[in-house]
């Protein structure tokens, strides 16, 4: 299918906004970057409350925000969520409004994650962190009135990579249930290009410099890229995960690795619910302002999360 014509105005609006700078882009004009591009969230939040706290980390004290939908049980299912934006940028203010809506489609107290960030604190802080703070909540799961046995990992672009790491790590270890994994649009594999990373190198939302440079930054020397603490793609035991949410989108450059998880995924014996969204780019669940798709995608969601935690 063609280009989405409003996924196009979008890009168009963008590219009219201003050219981007010449070579590596600096980590403050990331962060600032994706700030502006997460208010096309779209504004119209949905009923829930929040609630700001701390949690411990690896290394140090983690923020985080408690989503409670609407009508929720006493005892609802949980969504540990982690933000996008390359390891780099992002955080809890970026996606609140994304955050509330996956709270409100899904039905669960989600809890959104402040994970450190790159250059800051480099790799492995950001899994460290992730880890933590999932067994955190499943720890303190009737404190904050989530069912620990119905628990969600998900997230976003390189949060949905944290998502499938937590994922792979807690299938090795004993005493950390989770019931399904929600990836959105997933970042999975940087130890091999891709057709779809080749294709949709420039001008399709983020683009190939923007990416090394993250990674770049996020990486300490002599890191293995084939690390599956780095590339999830790359493991080789997947058998006995979680329950797989996988959205991603046809002119995203991320687009392959992420239709090759949920192959590897489903050969490996587990559920996989796997939708590849015609016409979209990079992050579209997140630009319901322009996109209509974005609030389909995320109803969606909301009914596969709906149906995982109900088994």
């Amino acid at each position: 299918m063609s280009l989405d014509p409003l996924a196009k105005r979008l890009l168009t609006m963008m590219a009219a906004a201003g050219p981007r700078a010449r070579g590596r882009p600096s980590v403050e004009a990331r962060r600032q970057s994706l700030a502006k591009l997460m208010q096309y969230a779209r504004t119209d939040a949905p009923e829930v409350t929040v609630r700001d706290g701390m949690m411990p980390g690896r290394a140090s004290e983690l923020p985080y925000r408690l989503y409670t939908p609407a009508n929720a049980d006493q005892r609802a299912p949980g969504f540990v969520f982690f933000h996008g934006g390359g390891m780099v940028a992002g955080g809890i203010a970026t996606h609140d409004r994304i955050a509330a809506a996956l709270a409100h489609a899904t039905g669960c107290r989600l809890v959104s994650v402040d994970y450190r960030l790159a250059p800051e604190h480099k790799f492995p802080a950001a899994v460290d962190d992730a880890i933590a703070a999932t067994e955190w909540v499943a720890r303190e799961a009737e404190s904050l009135g989530i069912d620990a046995d119905r628990l969600v990992v998900g997230g976003d672009s390189a949060g949905a990579t944290l998502a499938a790491i937590v994922c792979q790590e807690a299938a090795q270890t004993a005493g950390l249930a989770i019931a399904a994994q929600c990836l959105i649009c997933p970042v999975l594999d940087f130890e091999e290009t891709s057709p779809s990373r080749e294709a949709f190198a420039e001008g399709h939302l983020i683009d190939r410099v923007t990416i090394e440079a993250d990674l770049s930054d996020y990486l300490p020397d002599g890191i293995d890229t084939a690390d599956p603490r780095v590339s999830p793609l790359r493991a080789t035991r997947l058998t006995g995960l979680p329950t797989a949410i996988i959205h991603t989108a046809e002119y995203d450059p991320m687009r392959d690795e992420g239709n090759a998880y949920a192959r590897k995924l489903l050969a490996a014996g587990v559920a996989v619910e796997h939708v590849c969204h015609d016409g979209m780019v990079h992050n579209f669940h997140a630009m319901g302002a322009i996109l209509p798709q974005a609030q389909l995608v995320l109803s969606q969601i909301g009914e596969q999360v709906r149906r995982a935690v109900a088994r």
